[in-house]
């Protein structure tokens, strides 16, 4: 009977996990890697924002900034009120130059901040960062 149940259910037990794959290379900085596990991750479960969000992070790491919004825009489009794809938004428009709309982000960024370990230093950071918005001269931001 063993044999039968690892013929048969043994692929499942032995199933990669290609998010937290994805997760431990984007930890140990192998971004094309962590890429490719986030890529079979989303074939497993597609428009997942968890995965989608991972990705868009990866991309903005490796500089890949316009893959990156194009995947926080996917994620938005799924889920319009996941903060973390609001934030990476946020500063990746603010690179271009695009404060309005990097302060649109951060708003609705800080209206449903996130909880956990973290949350508080990114929080601070989108407070922070809409005050230098706010103090800018509208003429700067580039459209």
């Amino acid at each position: 009977m063993g044999l039968w149940k690892k013929l048969f259910h043994g692929a499942e037990r032995d199933r990669v996990d290609y998010y937290e794959e994805g997760l431990e290379l984007l930890r140990a900085s192998k971004f094309h890697e962590a890429l490719t596990s986030f890529r079979l991750a989303l074939r497993e479960t597609p428009r997942d924002v968890a995965i989608l969000q991972q990705m868009a992070i990866t991309y903005t790491r490796i500089g890949m900034t316009d893959e990156a919004l194009r995947t926080y825009r996917m994620v938005l489009e799924h889920a319009p009120a996941e903060s973390g794809a609001h934030y990476g938004m946020a500063f990746l428009l603010l690179k271009e130059g695009k404060s309005r709309d990097a302060a649109d982000h951060l708003r609705v960024f800080l209206e449903r901040p996130p909880a956990g370990a973290d949350a508080q230093r990114h929080i601070e950071h989108a407070r922070q960062t809409l005050a230098e918005i706010a103090a800018e001269p509208a003429a700067g931001d580039v459209r």
